[in-house]
């Protein structure tokens, strides 16, 4: 009876151990998983970026930190995902992150309550394609790390980018 207590309480010893490391092992990976929002600097200044280093977008049509960027949009304005609690490194602030649930269920990142967009022309780091782009009812903005739109200044809004192809149209850039 004695061998048959240890035995178990062995077991038990075991058992608690393996759940104890795999949820250690777990929290450490969604941590490591979490929806990262970063500062970077661009030709608009410092400016919020994904992990991949690209432009955050907020959309001026936009209210109450839900989106209405929804089909074909999303097509050209990818919304930042997150399956968790975003996280914010390299000067961006994690007490400005948080989640909005989309329409069809997903979470999407926002900063100071403004749902965040990646641009589909910005295909390298500090591409800023989307800036000022009227599209979908409404301009688009990069982010500054204080969660406010940034603008082009004069000096930078009189000069065309041929790569923008032609996105910042007053008409919608023919979507």
């Amino acid at each position: 009876m004695k061998s048959l207590l240890l035995t178990v309480g062995g077991v038990a010893a075991v058992l608690a151990l393996t759940v104890g490391l795999g949820t250690a092992s777990a929290s450490t990976h969604s941590a490591s998983n979490a929806t990262k929002v970063a500062v970077a600097s661009s030709g608009l200044g410092r400016i919020l970026v994904d992990a991949r280093g690209h432009t955050l977008y907020l959309f001026a049509k936009d209210k109450h930190g839900k989106s209405t960027c929804t089909g074909k949009c999303t097509a050209f304005w990818p919304p930042l995902l997150a399956s968790g609690k975003p996280v914010g490194t390299a000067g961006a602030k994690t007490s400005l992150l948080a989640t909005t649930r989309r329409a069809d269920g997903r979470l999407q990142v926002t900063y100071n309550h403004h749902p965040l967009y990646t641009f589909v022309k910005d295909a390298r780091k500090g591409q800023t394609n989307g800036e000022e782009v009227n599209a979908f009812g409404a301009e688009w903005y990069a982010l500054s790390p204080a969660g406010t739109k940034v603008e082009k200044n004069s000096d930078t809004s009189s000069t065309s980018d041929p790569g923008a192809g032609g996105y910042g149209s007053g008409s919608g850039g023919g979507y």
